[in-house]
C-alpha cells in the first residue's frame, strides 16, 4: 500500500489537484486536518472509507492510523491543507513512515502564497523590480528559526517576503521590516485565500497592522510584504519580447 500525502489547498474544495482527487476517491482511508481542510472535499472519498480527523491527534497516533492502515494494505489518502512541500509538517511524518518500512509519495497542491496573489491580482515576480521570493514565518509559538532566519537578516535582501503563521504579531512583524522596506513599502494580508470568507487587506508596511487589528485577523491568512505588490513602471519581460531570438531550441 502507499500513503499519499495530498495537498488539498488553500480552501476552496476545487483547487485539489486532478491528481489528488482521483486518489482521494481510490482509497480507502483518508487523514485530514479537520481545522484547515474543507469538508467538501471528503465527499469525494468512498462512502465507506475510514475518515480520521487528525486535528486533535498528536504525531505518534497519526503515525499509529498509517501504519495499521498499511499492515491491513490499505492505501491512505493523508489530505494536507496547501502544498506538502512548505509549512505541512510532513518530513517528520516520513521520517517515522521510512522507519516502518512503509511507502508513500507526495503530490502537489496549490500553495497558500499562490492563492493569495491570486486573490490581490498580481504577480508577485515583476522584471528589474523584484526577481525572489523569500516564504518564511516567524518563532513564536512554534519551533525555533534557523540562525541566520530571522526577519532582520532576511529583509536586508528586499525581496519580497510571504510571511505564514505570523498575522497575530503583525506589529512586531513591521517593526522589524520598517528599517530595511521604508513605511512606504507595498504590504498585503491575505487570509481564509480562495474561500467563500476571503478578506484582502491592502497597504503599506505603516498601516497594515493597524488594519489587521480592525478587522480581527488572528489566523489562517499570509502577510505579503514587498515592492512589486504595486509595481506600474517596469520593463517588459524578455520572455515575449519581439528582439528575442525565437529560432534557439
Amino acid at each position: 500500500m502507499t500513503v499519499y500525502f495530498i495537498g488539498a489547498g488553500p480552501g476552496a474544495a476545487d483547487l485539489i489537484t486532478v491528481r489528488g482527487a482521483r486518489l482521494l476517491a481510490a482509497c480507502p482511508v483518508c487523514l485530514y486536518a479537520g481545522s484547515l481542510v474543507p469538508r467538501e472535499l471528503l465527499d469525494g472519498c468512498p462512502p465507506d472509507a475510514r475518515l480520521v480527523d487528525t486535528s486533535r491527534l498528536d504525531l505518534d497516533q497519526i503515525t499509529a492510523e498509517l501504519v495499521a492502515a498499511d499492515r491491513a494494505g490499505q492505501d491512505v489518502a493523508r489530505l494536507h491543507s496547501g502544498d506538502p512541500s512548505v509549512f505541512s509538517a510532513v518530513a517528520e511524518q516520513m521520517r517515522r513512515l521510512d522507519a516502518a518500512g512503509v511507502a508513500y509519495r507526495m503530490v502537489p497542491g496549490v500553495p497558500a502564497f499562490a492563492a493569495a496573489a491570486a486573490a490581490l491580482g498580481r504577480e508577485l515576480t515583476v522584471p528589474t523590480v523584484g526577481q525572489t521570493v523569500v516564504l518564511t514565518r516567524i518563532a513564536r509559538q512554534a519551533t525555533p528559526m534557523p540562525e541566520g532566519e530571522d526577519l532582520a537578516t532576511l529583509g536586508r535582501s528586499g525581496a519580497l517576503l510571504v510571511l505564514h503563521l505570523a498575522v497575530r504579531h503583525a506589529d512586531e512583524v513591521v517593526a522589524e521590516l520598517l528599517p530595511h522596506y521604508g513605511p512606504d513599502c507595498p504590504a498585503a494580508v491575505v487570509a481564509h485565500a480562495s474561500r467563500p470568507e476571503e478578506l484582502v487587506l491592502r497597504g503599506t508596511l505603516a498601516d497594515i497592522a493597524g488594519q489587521v487589528r480592525e478587522a480581527g485577523i488572528t489566523r489562517t491568512a499570509v502577510i505579503i510584504v514587498g515592492r512589486t505588490l504595486a509595481a506600474a513602471e517596469f520593463r517588459d519581460s524578455h520572455l515575449y519580447s519581439a528582439e528575442r531570438d525565437r529560432h534557439v531550441c
